[in-house]
């Protein structure tokens, strides 16, 4: 029996690397790895590299030849107006319009719940809330949708993505424990949050997806883990890693937002109220639709990647 062809951008990323290693897994799946450099030696699943570059368009031409599926992944997280349009906006139509010339039967598109902007954001499913990004990368992302949806991609909005490999999340909660020593608003806001291999396996699932996937095409997604996660358990649980440290005593917000604009840093006011306060969003039926289960969740995740996290962080010691 032939082998699935499938086309994945962003396989030396975060999320990207660890879909790679989930494709890889599968024996009757052919990957071809489209990138500015070749996957590393080693990684799994990849059995072709196609040097392209997002930021030019015309680089992508003949990518898709010949492939049953793209897995886009790919994109660029920065607060560069112009290189967010050109990666997330142009380089996406571009991609698109190649997997439609080719004929390519299937688009996994992702994209991110930060097109929602500003919360607090309680429980909604897909089409109860307005996009409202207020980033570069958000808008971009958000535009680029259009053109895989035209495409009659399944379009993923993830939350929080947690793991080895991770350099927003746990990162910025790192700073963010610094300046606002404390547990935030009581720790009681609600993330939507998901493991990256979690995540790995969802695409995976949709990308071989038996029966053409008619549930799925040009619609959108959110693609967190159906239980959302509490801010106060989840850096309860950084904490007894050892990869943060224990937060003592509840703050109220605006105490929050008093010490977060005493101690200036990297993170916005905007992203620690991302990671602080309700953010969460219905996703439990991409997993149903993908036959995917969504396994026991990020927090049982974590200790997987409490090693990586301590030596990103600098923190190698593990907890006693």
């Amino acid at each position: 029996m032939s082998r699935l062809r499938v086309v994945l951008t962003g396989a030396t990323g975060f999320i990207g690397a660890a879909a790679l290693r989930e494709l890889g897994r599968r024996p009757d799946v052919s990957v071809r790895a489209v990138g500015r450099r070749p996957p590393g030696a080693g990684a799994a699943g990849a059995a072709e590299w196609v040097r392209a570059d997002l930021e030019r368009p015309g680089s992508v031409a003949g990518v898709c030849e010949g492939a049953d599926v793209l897995v886009h992944l790919a994109g660029v997280v920065s607060p560069d107006e112009a290189l967010c349009e050109a990666v997330n906006v142009r380089g996406t139509a571009a991609l698109m319009a190649e997997a439609v010339r080719a004929g390519t039967g299937r688009v996994v598109h992702l994209s991110t719940a930060a097109v929602y902007g500003p919360g607090p954001h309680r429980g909604p499913a897909v089409g109860e809330l307005e996009p409202a990004p207020v980033s570069a990368t958000s808008r971009t992302r958000l535009a680029g949708e259009a053109y895989a949806l035209a495409a009659g991609a399944v379009v993923l909005r993830p939350g929080a993505v947690l793991g080895a490999g991770d350099r927003w999340v746990v990162p910025a909660l790192a700073e963010l424990v610094d300046r606002v020593p404390g547990r935030w608003d009581g720790g009681r806001g609600l993330l939507s949050a998901v493991d990256v291999g979690d995540l790995a396996r969802l695409v995976t699932a949709l990308a071989v997806l038996p029966g053409g996937g008619g549930a799925v095409t040009g619609r959108v997604f959110h693609a967190a883990h159906p239980v959302p996660v509490r801010n106060g358990e989840l850096l309860a649980e950084l904490a007894d890693l050892g990869v943060l440290p224990r937060a003592r005593a509840d703050l109220a917000w605006e105490e929050c937002l008093r010490l977060l604009r005493a101690a200036p840093g990297a993170v916005s006011e905007r992203q620690f109220s991302l990671l602080a306060r309700d953010h969460w969003y219905r996703s439990d039926e991409v997993w149903s639709l993908a036959a995917c289960p969504p396994g026991p969740g990020p927090l049982a995740r974590l200790a997987a990647a409490a090693a990586w996290y301590r030596g990103a962080l600098g923190r190698d010691a593990a907890p006693a």
